[in-house]
């Protein structure tokens, strides 16, 4: 308890509707766990709503009486980052931690994907990056320091046997683009890391993933079954590898893509999807 004491996180893509934990809102639940005030930016009402109320429930549970903000935004438009930034600074004075969740995949290669969803894929989850750390960055270099989290992909990293280069191609550049972050602004007490979650049971993979097999049960199945453990991980394991990169405990781990796959990366054979 307590590894953030006195820190404030922010967590684009923290938010949940009907009650769903997701990567992000996992995240927030952890942060603030820890004695970390957060901020969660989500693109709705209801979504920012479910997030915060979930924070506070999950924390009540141990006692716990979090600091948590509740904003509504969407990560392709550079004014919308920029207020959910500044209201964050006006609430908790710091931005110590920006951790980046938001992510969106689109099925289909360059045949049957079309040009619009292409560059959506690049505006969600590579230009949403890019703006964020934009307008966080000054603050983090004005305090002397921060932590900057980005969740890419085990399938930026290799084949993992769907038909989604745009997501693969995405997922990839958070990781060289956050590299590049680590090395420019090291010696000034920023620290930028990748986390790679591999086959994670999250309420994306129902909406955006399950078209790609028979049903959903066929689906989880064969996840469980890709998984060198024999079963996929949950939220909170990607959380957990957050919650380390985020506190002093990892003040010298930077420039890391980290991934949370049971082993995947390491297998020798890329795997192919059961549909």
């Amino acid at each position: 308890m307590n590894r953030l004491s006195k820190k404030s996180c922010i967590v684009f893509g923290g938010g949940s509707v009907g009650g769903e934990i997701n990567n992000g809102l996992a995240a927030a639940i952890t942060y603030a766990r820890e004695g970390a005030s957060v901020t969660i930016v989500d693109l709705s009402a209801e979504a920012v709503e479910g997030g915060t109320r979930r924070v506070r429930e999950e924390c009540a549970t141990l006692g716990l009486s979090p600091s948590v903000l509740g904003i509504v935004g969407d990560v392709t438009d550079e004014s919308s980052i920029e207020n959910a930034v500044a209201e964050t600074i006006a609430e908790f004075g710091a931005i110590d931690v920006l951790h980046n969740n938001v992510g969106v995949a689109r099925m289909g290669g360059p045949i049957e994907q079309s040009v619009e969803d292409w560059k959506f894929s690049i505006d969600v989850n590579l230009t949403s990056i890019f703006l964020t750390c934009k307008h966080v960055l000054p603050h983090m270099l004005a305090q002397g320091g921060g932590s900057i989290i980005n969740i890419g992909s085990v399938g930026g990293m290799r084949y993992i046997g769907y038909n989604y280069p745009s997501y693969s191609a995405t997922k990839g550049a958070v990781a060289q683009f956050t590299q590049n972050l680590a090395l420019e602004y090291a010696s000034r007490g920023i620290r930028a890391n990748t986390i790679a979650p591999g086959y994670i049971n999250t309420p994306m993979i129902y909406r955006q993933i399950s078209s790609a097999y028979d049903s959903v049960e066929a689906m989880v199945a064969a996840r469980d079954a890709l998984s060198p453990t024999g079963k996929m991980g949950d939220s909170f394991d990607v959380a957990n590898a957050a919650l380390f990169l985020a506190s002093d405990e990892a003040r010298y781990v930077n420039g890391v893509c980290l991934p949370v796959d049971g082993g995947l990366v390491q297998s020798s054979a890329p795997p192919a999807v059961q549909q």
